[in-house]
């Protein structure tokens, strides 16, 4: 006897939900831990508070950073040792892997998702990628007005399919634009160059709206901003000679801006080589403040809603966190967390912190809101934590 299509769909349904049930998962509540001394991640279930498999085989992930597709199913891994990875974080196992450079220092992701870029320090330069084959698209040289190689930093996505980064020993700012280039690479990408922004950029970040640009310099005291609705385009200096008149101290690992927090109106960025944060107008640009911190700032991570940043610092005073009051710009919580705190990451919608404690082999999650430790997970000497829900932001 032949079924009904409806009643036979209904069946099939049925059975395939039964089948699956626990099997299925959602992506957008996954996310990566690095294990930097061994190549591989633990992929972690970000609502249950558990590790659910670990991929390796990828190769130096010391300064490892990561993105996700726009389906929060792949997150594209950036190792040190210049490899590029695509890991499956529904089947928990390494999808593809190209050794596209020598050194590499991160990547981003197009806004549509169709390209990953990847910077370069060796050969210098960034190397854009199809997401969906990982073959190189476009090889774009970082040589700068000088006639000089330049190793590149701060690469982040921005809109209508385009790049900005850094050119570090060049001194210049370039926008790739690939919103008329096809997979075939017949159109070259377009690219901005400006020039002469100031001393060693070394690292950078984008405002949530994707509109500002803001490039810290290691050579000078200052930062490079870059409005990029404005045209013609220009790179404008702010907050110079932030540290003039005052002791110069030791740099004990280099700050991150991809890492700053962008706070309702408010930017608060680390300060390198001091022991405070700059707070910044997000519409002037001006300095509106010095938040005095227990250590090098490193990271600078705005709890989603932004009344709150966490921020954790250099070694040797890398085992405390502070928790700065973005309306008081003070110091609010302060605490020790373990030995080698190296990355914070928020719940997507702010209620939880993960934190990496590298020397303890523990990743501690910790309740935004009451600062009591939730959760505790055992990862070998963690460092990034990446959750799939940067996919929805610029920038991430």
């Amino acid at each position: 006897m032949r079924l009904m299509p409806a009643l036979a769909s209904a069946l099939f349904l049925a059975s395939f939900a039964a089948a699956d049930a626990q099997q299925l998962r959602g992506t957008g509540d996954l996310g990566i831990v690095v294990e930097r001394a061994s190549g591989s991640v633990v992929i972690v279930d970000v609502s249950k508070r558990v590790a659910i498999g670990r991929v390796s085989g990828l190769g130096d992930l010391s300064h490892a950073s990561a993105v996700f597709s726009p389906d929060q199913r792949y997150a594209y891994v950036f190792g040190r040792d210049g490899g590029l990875s695509q890991i499956d974080l529904l089947t928990g196992v390494l999808a593809k892997r190209v050794m596209q450079a020598g050194n590499s220092i991160g990547g981003a992701i197009s806004d549509d998702g169709a390209l990953v870029a990847v910077a370069n320090y060796e050969p210098g330069g960034i190397r854009v990628f199809d997401t969906a084959t990982l073959t190189q698209v476009a090889d774009i040289p970082a040589t700068g007005a000088n006639g000089g190689t330049s190793k590149t930093v701060g690469l982040v996505d921005l809109p209508g399919r385009r790049f900005a980064y850094a050119l570090y020993d060049a001194g210049e700012i370039w926008i790739a634009d690939f919103s008329e280039v096809d997979f075939e690479g017949t159109v070259a990408p377009r690219i901005t160059k400006l020039s002469g922004v100031g001393k060693l950029p070394y690292d950078a970040n984008v405002t949530p709206d994707g509109r500002h640009y803001l490039a810290g310099l290691f050579g000078e005291d200052g930062v490079v901003h870059v409005d990029l609705w404005q045209e013609p385009l220009k790179a404008v200096r702010i907050l110079d000679n932030y540290g003039r008149g005052e002791e110069k101290l030791p740099v004990y690992k280099m700050p991150h801006l991809e890492g700053w927090a962008a706070a309702g109106d408010v930017l608060l960025l680390p300060a390198v080589g001091r022991h405070e944060l700059i707070a910044v107008d997000a519409r002037s640009f001006k300095e509106t403040g010095r938040i005095k911190t227990y250590g090098q700032p490193v990271f600078a991570v705005a709890r989603p809603g932004g009344r709150h940043v966490w921020v954790n610092f250099a070694h040797p005073l890398n085992d405390t966190i502070d928790v700065v009051d973005v309306m008081t710009l003070a110091v609010v919580h302060r605490f020790k967390a373990g030995p080698a705190v190296l990355h914070l990451e928020f719940a997507p919608r702010g209620h939880e912190v993960w934190v990496s404690v590298r020397d303890a082999d523990r990743v501690q999650v910790y309740d935004a809101r009451t600062f009591a430790r939730k959760a505790e997970l055992e990862v070998k000497a963690p460092s990034g934590i990446f959750f799939a829900a940067r996919a929805t932001r610029i920038g991430q």
